[in-house]
């Protein structure tokens, strides 16, 4: 067994991240493996867990060991880029981890999706693919611009660690100010206010009209695919990488979700509108009042014909709303309240 002082004298010996952490990576596997090795490496040389006799090595040999992995980081992203039809991207931070891809961040108004496995290349071409169309119908109906991330460029990535190619997105990016509604729910354990889910909720209910619009099912209204930005009340809907044409199977499906009946058979808009209200009451918990959830829970019935269309949803909402809180006026939200 490695004791904690050779695990300090192996550190001090490196003369730079790569002795330690392998080449520059340039997949999300290899970052993952230097992670692991660097929080490996901590453990056995954290001050607190060595005997005293050796804690003035390990704590000089933990500080070591910070600044080569940081410096590792830094290569890693000055090594890693992909290069599209309209420029070359960087990859750096980690900003996001879904369910198939990972989303970095490349300078401060893009960032990159990548695919983890080649086998869902074909899920980020239909992300290409969706987006495309919802910029379509954004070009004749600009008021649901803010509502959709914008595809910036795309990438046919050569991934030279496994030697496969990757479906790359490049997208706007929107990070400054954006939580997720996941965020949200952790900082509110206890349920959201639904004054403050009101205007999410209608928010939300345009992202699905424009995609009947642009002719797409989203397929995974997830938490962590509805962003937010608290200050300006904005709503975007993310994660396009399930998108599916509407009378087709879903693209695909995530164990996180209670799907409607239709899921693996023939999706439509109102496989979105059901997925929409289940998130309403996840999001409420037991502080949703009994009307809204009567009306979520109109939502969710099996037959989807029964369902209502999201842009018939939202006067139907305003009027309930109305009932609820009367006179409507703009309510300040901070993501830290209910912490």
């Amino acid at each position: 067994m490695t004791t904690a002082r050779e695990t300090a004298e192996t550190i001090q010996a490196a003369q730079r991240p790569e002795d330690l952490f392998g080449s520059a990576a340039t997949d999300s596997t290899a970052r993952a493996a230097a992670r692991r090795i660097y929080h490996r490496l901590a453990a056995q040389v954290h001050p607190d867990r060595v005997e005293a006799v050796d804690a003035h090595l390990a704590g000089a040999a933990f500080a070591r060991l910070a600044v080569l992995y940081r410096q590792w980081l830094e290569l890693d992203e000055a090594a890693f880029e992909v290069i599209g039809a309209h420029g070359r991207y960087p990859v750096g931070a980690l900003h996001a981890r879904g369910s198939i891809a990972d989303v970095y961040r490349s300078g401060s108004d893009r960032v990159v999706k990548i695919p983890r496995r080649a086998a869902a290349n074909r899920l980020l071409s239909g992300e290409r693919n969706a987006l495309r169309d919802i910029a379509a119908m954004t070009a004749e109906h600009a008021w649901l611009r803010p509502y959709f991330p914008e595809l910036a460029d795309t990438v046919d990535h050569l991934d030279s660690a496994t030697g496969e190619q990757r479906v790359v997105n490049v997208l706007t990016a929107l990070t400054d100010g954006f939580v997720t509604l996941e965020d949200i729910r952790t900082a509110h354990p206890g349920g959201l206010d639904p004054r403050d889910y009101a205007w999410m909720h209608r928010r939300l209910l345009r992202c699905l009209a424009g995609a009947r619009l642009a002719g797409w099912v989203h397929t995974a209204i997830t938490p962590t695919n509805v962003l937010v930005h608290p200050r300006q009340h904005g709503i975007v809907l993310a994660g396009w990488s399930f998108a599916t044409r509407p009378g087709h199977p879903a693209a695909a499906t995530s164990k996180s979700l209670d799907y409607p009946p239709e899921i693996g058979a023939a999706v439509s808009p109102a496989t979105d509108v059901y997925l929409a209200h289940r998130l309403m009451l996840t999001m409420l918990g037991d502080r949703a009042p009994a009307p809204m959830r009567t009306f979520a829970t109109g939502c969710l019935q099996d037959d989807p014909r029964l369902r209502p269309a999201a842009a018939d949803l939202l006067d139907e909402f305003d009027d309930l709303l109305d009932r609820l809180y009367g006179k409507r006026r703009f309510r300040p939200f901070e993501l830290t309240k209910g912490k």
